[in-house]
C-alpha cells in the first residue's frame, strides 16, 4: 500500500470539486485532487493509501468525496483526525478510515500495512510502528460487507 500524503483541513470540494457533480462518479473521481495535486487521479493504484493531518474532509457532506476515493482504488485512509460527516461517508461505502495521531509521520511514496482492528500501523519503507484508533468490530463487518447498504441486505429481516 503505497502512502499517498496531504495536509491539514483538506475539504471536500478539493477532493471531488464541485462543478463536477452534475456527472457520475466515473467523470468526479477522474478530477479528484486536480487543484491540490492534478496527478493523484490517474497516478493513484489500487490499494493504495490516503495519508492526511488534521479535519480531513472538512466542508459539505458530499458523499462522492468519499466515493471518488474508493471508486479510484484506494484502499484505507489514515489521518490526524476527519470531519464527522466525511469519516461516516467513508465508513458508510465501506472505506476504512483511521485516525492515527502520528500520521504526519507518514512520508509520499512509503510502503504501508494497516491492521484496522488492532491499529497497528507499519510502515514498511522506515520499519516504524504507529498507533491508531482501532476501527471498532461492528463496523468492520459493515466495510467487511461493502458499505451500509450491502450490510443491511444481509441483515435477517424480521416480518411483523
Amino acid at each position: 500500500m503505497k502512502a499517498w500524503v496531504f495536509g491539514d483541513n483538506v475539504d471536500t470540494d478539493a477532493i471531488a470539486p464541485g462543478r463536477y457533480m452534475k456527472f457520475g462518479i466515473d467523470e468526479i473521481a477522474k478530477h479528484c485532487f486536480e487543484s491540490v495535486k492534478p496527478e493523484f487521479a490517474s497516478s493513484v493504484k489500487k490499494g493504495d493509501v490516503l495519508v492526511a493531518g488534521r479535519n480531513f474532509g472538512t466542508g459539505s457532506s458530499r458523499e462522492q468525496a468519499a466515493e471518488a476515493l474508493k471508486h479510484l482504488g484506494v484502499a484505507a485512509l489514515v489521518a490526524e483526525s476527519f470531519a464527522g460527516l466525511f469519516y461516516r461517508n467513508a465508513i458508510n461505502l465501506g472505506l476504512p478510515a483511521v485516525v492515527c495521531p502520528e500520521a504526519k509521520r507518514i512520508r509520499p511514496g512509503d510502503e504501508l500495512r494497516v491492521d484496522y482492528e488492532t491499529g497497528k500501523i507499519t510502515d514498511v519503507t522506515t520499519g516504524e510502528t504507529l498507533s491508531a484508533e482501532p476501527i471498532p468490530a461492528f463496523l468492520m463487518q459493515l466495510i467487511r460487507d461493502g458499505g451500509l447498504l450491502p450490510h443491511l441486505e444481509k441483515r435477517p429481516r424480521t416480518t411483523s
